[in-house]
């Protein structure tokens, strides 16, 4: 049972309907809205409150591509959490690869240095108590379906991994879906070094899965999005993508099951939907302690 929740990215598409499916759940009290935006914040939660009969949503500003926002987002969260859902990410806008002030990629901020950041500074606080959750994705084993790769790292040094962090390891690529699968991965690994380090709580990486309604691709340029979209609704006439709730219930399902190891990267056995399986059984790479300490230290450079 989990009481109280912390949702990135909780304003639309995942992040909200995980909101609304949580708030379904016995025992859960309080679910906090981690939101960039005041006005659209308010929005998502007149609409959770009016489709769920609750008034159990409350709202934390917080940027996840920034690290100030995010240690103000920690200091100013009234109460501890028991449950956290790292759902904020994307592919980081039409300048996905220009730096950030910490060095990092803006890709990479949004999906990853900003949650580990957030999750450190809770334990920090002692803020957060039970279950960490984060939004890992297929790409991070590549997708042939989509067009991604899987990550072709020579070493898994300290160095190759922060040359992930920094993006200097995609050259000039205009293609945001090219770091994607990359930094999934680094973030699967992370997970796992620090449950290592915190074994009294649960960190599970689980990917939504392919879902319809979902707000990932909205920051590709038009081009790229008219494409993606276009496949995703092939795919999904295929039977290939499921429907936004199904993602959510992953969600759900990863904080609540505690048949999930902790430190364990979770999602689709084969394809983009369909039953979920341990991905490090299908690639023993990502169960490497030293891979998993390297991409950890790795991220470390870019926290100061």
């Amino acid at each position: 049972m989990l009481k109280s929740i912390l949702i990135t990215g909780a304003n639309a598409g995942l992040g909200k309907e995980s909101a609304k499916q949580l708030a379904q759940q016995d025992g859960v009290e309080k679910i906090y809205l981690g939101c960039r935006n005041l006005e659209k914040a308010k929005l998502a939660r007149r609409e959770l409150e009016r489709e769920t009969g609750k008034s159990i949503f409350e709202i934390l500003l917080i940027d996840v591509s920034d690290l100030d926002s995010v240690r103000e987002a920690v200091a100013t969260l009234p109460e501890p959490v028991e449950g956290l859902v790292m759902n904020a990410g994307g592919t980081g806008g039409k300048k996905f690869h220009d730096k950030t002030k910490d060095g990092v990629t803006q890709i990479f901020a949004a999906n990853l240095l900003g949650h580990v950041a957030l999750t450190e500074e809770l334990l920090k606080a002692k803020k957060l108590t039970k279950t960490a959750l984060y939004a890992g994705s297929e790409a991070a084993r590549g997708v042939k379906e989509m067009g991604m790769k899987r990550p072709d790292l020579k070493t898994s040094s300290v160095d190759e991994f922060a040359s992930i962090c920094s993006g200097v390891f995609f050259g000039k690529t205009s293609d945001a879906t090219v770091p994607y699968g990359p930094i999934k991965y680094m973030a699967a690994l992370w997970m796992s070094s620090i449950a290592r380090q915190h074994p009294d709580i649960r960190f599970i990486t689980m990917s939504p899965g392919a879902t319809t309604g979902t707000e990932g691709f909205n920051t590709l340029s038009p081009v790229k999005q008219y494409v993606m979209k276009g496949m995703m609704k092939v795919m999904l006439w295929l039977g290939k993508v499921h429907k936004l709730e199904v993602g959510a219930e992953r969600y759900v399902d990863g904080l609540f099951n505690k048949s999930y190891k902790s430190g364990g990267f979770y999602a689709s056995q084969s394809g983009l939907t369909g039953p979920i399986g341990d991905q490090a059984m299908l690639f023993a790479d990502l169960d490497n302690e030293t891979f998993q300490d390297n991409a950890n230290e790795a991220i470390h450079r870019f926290i100061k």
